[in-house]
C-alpha cells in the first residue's frame, strides 16, 4: 500500500473536510504578534499553505500589503469565513506553480508549510522562497526542529536548514517557542532568515 503524500492537494483536502486539524492554532501565534510589534517597517508579504488565514488579519493590520496562498479549497473556504472581506486576499492555487507575475516580497511567513511538506520537495521550497523574496528581504515564522516518529510533521535538523537555506539566506535570529498546538510543542523555533543578494 502506497504511503499518502502529502504533497498532494487530495491529501490536505481529506484532512479539513473530516476536521483533522491538529497544525490550526485557533488563532495568531504569539511569536508572530511580537515580531509584528517590533518590526514596523511596512512591507509585501506572502503567507504559502495559510489553512484557515488566522495570519492574514495580523499581517493586514500591521499595515502590510499581504497575499496569502492555499490550495486546498476547503481551507480557502474556512479562510473566507475568518477572513471575511480580507478573504479576498486569499489565492486558492499551488504555491510552486502559481503565476505571480513580477511580484516579489518584503517578507514570506512560514508556519506548518515546510513541515507539510516530504522532505523530497525541501530543495524547491527553498529555491522558491528564494526566488519570491527580495533581497535583503525576510523569510520568516515558525521552523519545526525535532523528531517525528510517524510525519507528517516533517521537522528539520540545525544541519539540513543550513544545507537548505544557507545558499540563499542568512540566519539572523533563532528562538525556541514556548506553548503551541500539541503536534508541534517543543519543537517550534521562531526564525528570521535574511534573503542574500544574488
Amino acid at each position: 500500500m502506497n504511503e499518502p503524500d502529502s504533497s498532494q492537494t487530495q491529501f490536505w483536502t481529506k484532512r479539513w473536510e473530516v476536521g483533522k486539524m491538529p497544525w490550526d492554532l485557533g488563532g495568531i501565534p504569539p511569536a508572530l504578534v511580537t515580531f509584528l510589534t517590533r518590526n514596523q517597517k511596512r512591507t509585501t508579504a506572502l503567507i504559502p499553505g495559510c489553512g484557515s488565514g488566522y495570519e492574514v488579519q495580523a499581517f493586514d493590520a500591521a499595515g502590510h500589503d499581504v497575499t496569502a496562498i492555499e490550495f486546498s479549497a476547503p481551507a480557502v473556504a474556512r479562510a473566507h469565513e475568518v477572513l471575511g472581506p480580507l478573504g479576498e486576499k486569499v489565492i486558492h492555487g499551488n504555491f510552486f506553480k502559481h503565476d505571480f507575475g513580477k511580484k516579489r516580497f518584503g517578507l514570506i511567513y512560514e508556519r506548518g508549510f515546510l513541515c507539510s511538506l516530504p522532505p523530497a520537495r525541501w530543495l524547491d521550497f527553498a529555491a522558491r522562497m528564494a526566488d519570491l523574496v527580495l533581497p535583503g528581504g525576510r523569510l520568516v515564522g515558525l521552523f519545526l526542529y525535532g523528531n517525528e516518529p510517524e510525519p507528517p510533521p516533517f521537522p528539520l535538523t540545525d544541519e539540513v536548514a543550513a544545507g537548505l537555506f544557507g545558499r540563499y539566506f542568512k540566519l539572523l535570529s533563532t528562538e525556541s517557542v514556548g506553548h503551541s498546538v500539541p503536534v508541534y510543542d517543543g519543537k517550534e523555533r521562531w526564525q528570521e532568515w535574511e534573503r542574500l543578494e544574488d
